[in-house]
């Protein structure tokens, strides 16, 4: 089974991280069962974490999992926390394959959608 794992900075506010679960529940839903589990998770002030998250993908029973960080620049997080903690969980996983994607932020859709948001024709 294949996992996705979406993956934000976390927020003190609690609306901000509520936003990334609904962003979530969407993709869930829009995936019509392409992963076996898609969650969040997040790196910092918020739960659950980066390590949880991808418990909660192996508990359901995944043998793959791709973590996707949800984040527009390529900041110390996604250059060396994210990858620094997949390592320490493909060491306690060894029979999970861990991919971790680029970024969203370098999605060229992005720019699109950008244009599209300022524009006011999404």
């Amino acid at each position: 089974m294949k996992s996705l794992l979406v993956l934000a900075h976390g927020s003190r506010r609690g609306q901000s991280n509520d936003e990334v679960r609904q962003f979530v529940q969407a993709v869930r839903e829009k995936s019509n069962g392409r992963y076996g589990t898609v969650v969040c998770a997040f790196l910092e002030l918020t739960k659950p974490l980066i390590s949880e998250g991808i418990d909660q993908c192996v508990k359901d029973g995944t043998d793959e999992i791709i973590i996707l960080p949800y984040f527009l620049a390529a900041g110390r997080h996604v250059v060396e926390d994210i990858p620094a903690e997949v390592a320490r969980k493909r060491a306690q996983y060894p029979g999970v394959t861990m991919q971790v994607r680029e970024h969203i932020g370098v999605a060229d859709a992005l720019v699109d959608l950008v244009m599209a948001m300022a524009d006011n024709t999404l």
